[in-house]
């Protein structure tokens, strides 16, 4: 299985959003599709932080630092 881009994850996120919006889903099939995007907004935070802890800086002599 690949591992999922940020952008993929997004994406399912936007579906998430629209089947809980939508009027005829069930309140059980709501709770499965809540816990879903909560475990998709986790992986978004975690690959976020590993983004910007690896963002390189220009330091005052023309060199790269870690973030």
């Amino acid at each position: 299985m690949k591992k999922q881009t940020l952008e993929e994850a997004f994406a399912q996120l936007e579906t998430v959003i629209a089947k809980l919006e939508a009027e005829d889903i069930s309140l059980e099939e709501s709770f499965r599709v809540y816990s879903e995007g909560m475990e998709l907004l986790q992986f978004c935070n975690a690959s976020i932080d590993t983004v910007e802890k690896k963002v390189l800086k220009l330091n005052e002599n023309g060199e790269l630092d870690e973030f």
